[in-house]
């Protein structure tokens, strides 16, 4: 069991880890979510939520970490890192879930906006209107069609 001066320790670090990790991620989330949304008030609206929900759960998690009582016979600083390694690895795949939500958000926006590209050329294609597509054009003189003029669409 760790005295006050440890786990008082503890939570200052923690804090101070969070804050710092939050930060950059609430700086470096907006031009993503903008990329994603393509909207930068809904981005930022997001960006702010996401960064909220950060710090509350990695706050929730230094405060039961910090609660948990690891027996050792090595010393309040050997406890203190080992539970600040806990509190950063968790950070860590936290973040890592939430990019991988992101990237997946964003691929399927892509995916769609290709599948809608895609969809309007076809479409463009079945009603003849190919861009640079070159039709034949019969002259009133030429009844067999063979000598016509070239028009682009």
């Amino acid at each position: 069991m760790i005295g006050t001066g440890g786990y008082i320790a503890l939570v200052i670090i923690g804090v101070l880890i969070t804050v710092g990790v939050g930060q950059i991620l609430f700086r470096s989330g907006e031009p993503f979510l903008e990329e994603v949304f393509q909207n930068k008030d809904t981005a930022r609206s997001l960006n702010r939520l996401l960064s909220v929900l950060f710090h509350l759960l990695t706050l929730a998690v230094l405060a039961m970490i910090s609660i948990i009582d690891i027996p050792s016979d090595t010393g309040v600083v050997q406890t203190v890192v080992f539970k600040i390694g806990v509190v950063l690895l968790i950070v860590a795949i936290a973040y890592g879930v939430s990019m991988l939500v992101l990237l997946r958000i964003r691929e399927r926006r892509r995916q769609a906006a290709v599948s809608a590209q895609i969809g309007e050329k076809l479409a463009e294609q079945r009603q003849g209107r190919a861009p640079g597509r070159v039709r034949r054009v019969e002259s009133p003189q030429d009844s067999n069609g063979s000598t016509g003029d070239q028009a682009p669409d």
